[in-house]
């Protein structure tokens, strides 16, 4: 659907649907660490620590501090849009309307 084609939202279903984003935006961000966490200790370079570098680490390379942040970035924006859309479409569903726009 085009967005000249959709109905608005209207302003009751955005504020009920504001604490439903937060919570699951929390949930997401909990996940997403979970999930970084696990794929880091599978895909990290053989030297390099088995627990995610962050920028501080006087040990750890450059390039791996760089690989671990835009690995744990993507896995971030993709868990935030599974999440994101997974609670809209539950919204939709629950009270007719969707909450964006």
């Amino acid at each position: 659907m085009s967005r000249s084609d959709a109905v608005r939202t209207s302003t009751s279903a955005k504020v009920l649907y504001r604490p439903v984003g937060i919570v699951s935006s929390i949930l997401g961000g909990l996940v997403a660490n979970l999930v970084f966490k696990k794929v880091w200790r599978r895909a990290a370079p053989s030297q390099a620590p088995s627990a995610p570098p962050n920028a501080l680490d006087t040990g750890t390379g450059l390039a791996t501090v760089l690989l671990a942040a835009g690995l744990q970035g993507a896995i971030f924006a993709v868990v935030k849009v599974l999440i994101d859309r997974g609670g809209a479409t539950a919204f939709q569903k629950w009270s007719g309307e969707w909450p964006g726009d």
